[in-house]
């Protein structure tokens, strides 16, 4: 028989497909595929802000890596970005002067938006949601990793 999804499982999903359409579309009206926004932000997020080690923006995005590979020749050949070895077996991803300009018209504007809505909630609120959320995350990880 099948399992009838609850409705505060319908909202919860609902809220997180209307959450990844408005990052669509939020890169669409700056310009930018959302495998390279997805890029941009990432490397923006990493440690500095202008260089990702490569598996890390894989990992991150959770974006296969022929589309990400895709979208990194697609920036390369725009001079947004170059791959530079850092290792033996590891590349990273290094914005151009001009990827720097570019993320800041895009990939940061975003990363503002966010942080102001965080900063506008009261500090209780958004540990609450971080740990409410987390707790989701770690319980459904659990739960897939007993599936044999």
């Amino acid at each position: 028989m099948r399992e009838h999804i609850s409705k505060d499982m319908k909202r919860f999903n609902y809220l997180l497909t209307e959450t990844d359409n408005v990052y669509h579309v939020a890169s669409a009206k700056l310009g930018l595929s959302d495998s390279a926004m997805h890029i941009l932000y990432t490397i923006c997020d990493y440690d500095e802000g202008d260089s990702c080690p490569l598996r890390e923006v894989c990992r991150r995005t959770g974006i296969s890596k022929q589309t990400i590979n895709s979208a990194i020749r697609k920036l390369e050949k725009e001079g947004i970005l170059y791959l530079e070895q850092a290792g033996a077996r590891t590349k990273k991803l290094c914005l151009t002067q001009d990827g720097k300009l570019l993320a800041e018209r895009t990939a940061l504007k975003i990363i503002k938006a966010e942080n102001d809505i965080l900063n506008s909630w009261s500090r209780e609120d958004v540990e609450k949601y971080l740990d409410l959320t987390e707790r989701f995350l770690d319980s459904f990880k659990e739960e897939v990793r007993a599936w044999v």
